[in-house]
């Protein structure tokens, strides 16, 4: 899990929220380990359950490139901290599993997968593989393989070796392979740039098409710091609403609702699973408890000014070798902790190094599409569109939305009404009127 110190730091400072502001690396860095470490310690004591917890991927890329864009920093977080609150009180008023049992099964994997591949695009855009094509060119093909369709740039060659080594480390099962490739590559990015000095892809305010697109690397000043845990505590919970509107600030809090809440029944019932630990039901014990400290995480991320943070897949590997009880979280969680101490070196990892785990991680993701049965048309439609329209309106919320609503659509139209959800009508009408948001603000203002 410790790929995510590095990760999670660069996908949310690479987002740019409504006033322009940017987020200091090394104090992400310090948060996103500070909180996963409490967070897991206390799934440890809380639960007694080998569940190790972190900053959520998917929720972090939903927060940094749809939700902070159309406000402040400051606000989205805060928009975070509610969604753990309500999921918070889901949980103890057992309204949590009713509505995860109003999703059809297979539209929620259709999300996971929608996710996946929308993680995988940010990553290639974000490395450079892919890239826009500006509008000027004439053509109607929206992006491109590099710059002018060949990868004729250091860092784009950077990020493909790197990539190529990360599958082969994860095709060979090494252990820590995401880590090890992203430390692999960044050291790989240092020497090219101490050769070519490369230099950022923006300098002086003029674009360098073939710079690095975030972090230059380069040797670190220092290795081990005092962590920075100054964006803790930076959040605000009232302003999203005057400034982006009711209507989407609603369907931002669902969608980071529904992003964040499945995720978790499925991961502890995974890891249950690998350990021998689920009772008759086919549920881990003290479940409550699990899914009440998952979301008292989802609202610590959003205070620290880090993102959700939720349970993690990667647990299984530490019940694959053991692990039964919370002690496993005691370990975990404490060197989360010491990680706060080495976040000057995630100053020097670019994101053509960091880009590299993206790919991987969305592969993981996609592998789940299987599940799907394709030849339903009435859950395999909205599945598809689920999937497809996330990487392409680059919108975790637009993939959503589009699913929900073909599913009750065409539920209606083949005469199964009952097989819908009451709450699925509920979730359909609100995003009808979030699509809808700009011909009925023209209407209403």
């Amino acid at each position: 899990m410790a790929y995510i110190v590095v990760l999670n730091p660069l996908i949310l400072a690479a987002g740019v929220d409504a006033v322009g502001g940017t987020l200091p690396i090394a104090a992400l860095a310090a948060g996103t380990a500070f909180i996963a470490g409490l967070m897991t310690l206390l799934m440890g004591v809380v639960a007694r359950f080998p569940l190790a917890l972190a900053a959520g991927l998917g929720v972090n890329a939903l927060v940094a490139y749809e939700i902070a864009p159309e406000m402040t920093w400051a606000d989205a977080m805060g928009l975070v901290v509610i969604e753990g609150v309500v999921i918070a009180v889901l949980v103890l008023t057992g309204l949590r599993s009713a509505v995860f049992h109003a999703v059809p099964t297979q539209l929620k994997t259709a999300i996971g997968v929608g996710i996946g591949l929308f993680l995988m695009i940010i990553g290639l855009v974000d490395a450079g593989f892919v890239r826009r094509i500006p509008d000027a060119s004439g053509t109607t093909v929206p992006v491109e393989l590099g710059i002018g369709g060949a990868l004729n740039s250091w860092p784009a060659l950077v990020f493909v070796l790197g990539l190529l080594l990360t599958i082969v480390l994860f095709v060979r099962r090494v252990r820590g392979a995401i880590l090890i490739g992203i430390l692999a590559t960044t050291v790989f990015a240092i020497i090219v740039e101490a050769i070519g000095h490369i230099g950022p892809s923006v300098v002086d305010g003029k674009p360098n098409p073939q710079g690095w697109s975030l972090n230059v690397p380069a040797l670190p000043d220092q290795i081990v710091g005092t962590p920075d845990l100054s964006l803790l505590g930076k959040f605000n919970i009232l302003d999203s609403w005057s400034r982006a509107g009711w209507l989407v600030v609603l369907m931002f809090v669902f969608t980071l609702l529904i992003t964040d809440f499945f995720d978790t029944m499925g991961t502890m019932v995974a890891v249950g699973q690998e350990g021998g630990l689920l009772d008759a039901e086919g549920m881990p014990p003290r479940t409550r408890e699990i899914l009440l400290v998952d979301s008292v995480a989802a609202a610590a991320g959003g205070a620290a000014s880090v993102s959700s943070n939720t349970s993690y897949i990667e647990s299984a590997s530490g019940v694959a070798e053991g692990a039964r009880t919370g002690v496993a979280n005691l370990v975990t969680g404490v060197l989360f902790l010491l990680a706060m101490f080495l976040a000057p070196l995630v100053t020097v990892v670019p994101f053509e190094a960091a880009s590299t785990a993206l790919v991987v991680v969305g592969f993981l993701m996609m592998t789940a599409v299987r599940q799907i049965d394709w030849t339903d048309l009435e859950i395999a439609v909205p599945a598809f569109l689920t999937i497809t329209l996330m990487p392409f309106t680059y919108s975790i919320s637009n993939g959503i939305g589009a699913g929900v609503i073909a599913y009750v659509l065409i539920k209606l139209a083949v005469g199964k009404p009952k097989q819908v959800h009451p709450l699925m009508y509920g979730v359909a009408v609100l995003f009808v009127l979030y699509f809808l948001r700009g011909p009925l603000e023209s209407v209403l203002l």
